[in-house]
This record gives C-alpha cells, sequence and structure tokens, in this order.
C-alpha cells in the first residue's frame, strides 16, 4: 500500500508534501528542486496551473503519512482509505511514473 494524490490537487501543485517525504517519492509537472517555483511562476505570468498536480509513485512510497497533514488541499489518502469517487487516482499516480 501507499499514499494517493487525487485529482483534488489540480490547480495547485503545493509542495509543502514534497518537502517532507523521506523518500522523494512525490513528483510532478517540474523538476523536485524547483517545483513550487514552477507552478508559482507559471500564475505569474498569467499561464494556468489548470490540470496540473503532483504525484506520488507508488514503487517508492514507504506509507510513512508524513505528507498527508502537509497536503493544504487534503488531496492525499492512504490508498485503502481512498474514497471511492477518488479510485482512479491510484491507476492516475502510477501511470505518471510509467510514461
Amino acid at each position: 500500500m501507499s499514499y494517493v494524490i487525487t485529482d483534488i490537487c489540480k490547480g495547485t501543485c503545493d509542495t509543502a508534501c514534497v518537502d517532507v517525504c523521506p523518500v522523494d517519492c512525490i513528483h510532478g509537472p517540474f523538476e523536485k528542486d524547483d517545483m513550487g517555483q514552477g507552478a508559482r511562476d507559471m500564475k505569474a505570468e498569467g499561464k494556468s496551473i489548470e490540470g496540473l498536480q503532483l504525484y506520488i509513485d507508488p514503487e517508492v512510497c514507504i506509507n510513512c503519512g508524513a505528507c498527508e497533514p502537509e497536503c493544504p488541499v487534503d488531496a492525499i489518502f492512504e490508498e485503502d482509505e481512498l474514497p471511492e469517487e477518488h479510485n482512479k487516482s491510484i491507476i492516475e499516480n502510477a501511470k505518471f511514473f510509467t510514461e
């Protein structure tokens, strides 16, 4: 089991969860060192981050739970506690790392 970031994160890309992850399993549309700044820059330039989100690599996640309380939009869930309407997020998170 691992944690999953749901589509609630789309358009937010807040990196508080990235900063607390002890195994560096959270990735997204920007390089790790530029993730938060990349989203801020896009917003400042008037570009939309709609549809962009962060993802948890299920092969790397150690299920520590450090990320969940850091998410400002409550988009992170333990896989076995994922609300049914977000079940597709399990596949989407894994797919991000296989493409």
